[in-house]
């Protein structure tokens, strides 16, 4: 068989069990893909030998009918994950050289479940970014082009967002902070869900924001997405805040049947300047779950438009006081030091030198609003508008809504160097529409639903109820099958 490497997770996971194709095959049609996939810059760090031990592994598994729901299937893992033995850099110069002895507990429960990890994948530095050009291995390409043009893949997760548009895997993990799985999802025509806060374990991820970061899955289709998030699910002691919870078989939920379910529209996402392509996409959505037979309504979220300052506020917080470890002593990077330089030095000099610009600003605001005579000014006010953001989901899923509906992103991908120093404002204007389920603790999920004027893809986004992934996904599965969307990046390797 041809063009393995397109092939759904479904798809191999089914054409693996009936024998029709081995994990070592389908695993080499990825490597192939991966390392001839260059150009794109996705993989970062290429693990072949290590992914045809797993291959291998998991055909022996097959053999023995021990086949469990990600066995033999070839995965990219994003940078940010801790892979043990492997390069784990967060795609910055401070963690270079750093290869953990331990493997998070996301990518360890993939690969219990015989996932196969083709790489690792580039990102946004620290995960701190919404276009992929903030990290150290350089740019990260979106298979999905412009002319001549080259665009983002979106960001932080713009490396697993393109591996997967462009095929050069099944699927990948992603992280989402806020938006970081969603917004790469919607510009690379893929889908991504990111769970209920607590649903994935973080433990061995490297910490952004703690109380807003969350793991989750980057696949080709929602029926994909369900199959992957189950085997990433797990109740972890190793994290506080991770849910014990029973995980559900969310592909047995997928049934495409919403009849009676009600759909809730804010009128607050509708912002001044939006383009009419964005507008007509959400309207088209609309009207895809109403034939569906779903109920949809008005709502209304008034904080909405506290939400992106409160994000930009709350996560750098946290960031300024995870990313004080990174100090040039224990692991990383240290830099080289002049005669007479002392501890105060190496710290400053190992930091001005290990992180980039983009990590040191927002390290900057983080310890800004958490300094004496600005906490409770910045601080503890953005903490309370999150709680009212909070609210406001409460009361509309309390009123009987079962999803709100809303688009992904403000636009289509936008070139790669287009807003990256010119105006950081700007660039982080596109979470708007993501941010709030951050906040929130909420599961959501992009589907992507059709093209712009130019042809490339636009994402539409399902915020659900907490941990009602289940019945997320099912809605999601409406959408797509209603949306019907198939268009590939089918030029992309002609820049390779």
């Amino acid at each position: 068989m041809e063009n393995l490497n397109s092939l759904t997770l479904a798809e191999g996971r089914d054409l693996l069990r009936s024998k029709d194709i081995t994990s070592v095959e389908l695993t080499e049609a990825c490597l192939r893909a991966a390392e001839g996939g260059g150009a794109l810059n996705a993989v970062v760090h290429h693990t072949p030998e290590l992914a045809l031990d797993q291959a291998a592994a998991a055909d022996s598994r097959l053999a023995q009918g021990d086949a469990p729901a990600m066995c033999g299937l070839p995965i990219g893992i994003k940078d940010l994950f801790c892979t043990k033995g492997v390069s784990s850099q967060a795609a910055s110069r401070i963690l270079d050289g750093f290869r953990p002895e331990y493997e998070s507990t996301v990518s360890q429960n993939l690969f219990d479940a015989g996932a196969v990890m083709i790489g690792k994948l580039n990102m946004d530095e620290f995960a701190m970014g919404s276009s992929n050009e903030t990290s150290i291995y350089g740019d990260a390409v979106n298979p999905w082009k412009l002319g001549d043009k080259q665009l983002t893949p979106g960001g932080s997760s713009g490396g697993s967002a393109a591996a997967v548009a462009a095929d050069l895997c099944l699927a990948a993990t992603g992280t989402d902070t806020g938006g970081s799985i969603r917004q790469p999802a919607a510009f690379a025509g893929i889908v991504g869900i990111k769970p209920t806060y607590g649903r994935c374990s973080r433990w061995g991820i490297v910490a952004f924001a703690s109380s807003l970061d969350q793991a989750g899955p980057m696949t080709k289709s929602v029926r994909d997405a369900a199959i992957m998030l189950e085997a990433m699910c797990s109740h972890d002691p190793k994290d506080s805040t991770s849910a014990e919870l029973e995980v559900p078989n969310f592909e047995a939920l997928l049934t495409g049947d919403i009849r009676g379910k009600k759909i809730g529209i804010p009128k607050e996402y509708r912002l001044d300047g939006m383009p009419d392509e964005i507008e007509k996409l959400w309207s088209d959505g609309s009207a895809m779950l109403r034939d569906a037979g779903a109920e949809v309504v008005d709502v209304s979220l008034p904080h909405t438009k506290y939400a992106l300052p409160a994000y930009y506020v709350i996560a750098p917080a946290e960031a300024s006081s995870n990313l004080a470890r990174y100090d040039g002593v224990r692991f990383g990077r240290r830099a080289q030091l002049d005669a007479g330089d002392g501890i105060t030095e190496m710290y400053e000099k190992s930091r001005a030198e290990g992180f980039g610009t983009e990590v040191q600003r927002r390290i900057m605001i983080g310890t800004y609003v958490l300094s004496a005579g600005f906490y409770d000014a910045y601080y503890n006010r953005a903490r309370r508008v999150r709680a009212l953001i909070k609210k406001d989901f409460e009361d509309v899923f309390a009123s009987g809504v079962d999803a709100i509906l809303t688009p992904t992103t403000p636009s289509a991908a936008f070139g790669l160097g287009d807003m990256a120093e010119v105006d950081p404002v700007q660039m982080y204007l596109n979470d708007v529409f993501t941010v709030t389920v951050n906040l929130a603790g909420l599961p959501g999920i992009s589907v992507p639903a059709g093209l712009d004027a130019q042809s490339l893809p636009l994402g539409l986004q399902l915020i659900g109820k907490p941990w009602q992934e289940g019945d997320l996904l099912n809605t999601a599965f409406a959408l797509e099958s209603a949306a019907g969307f198939r268009a590939k990046p089918d030029n992309w390797w002609s820049s390779v």
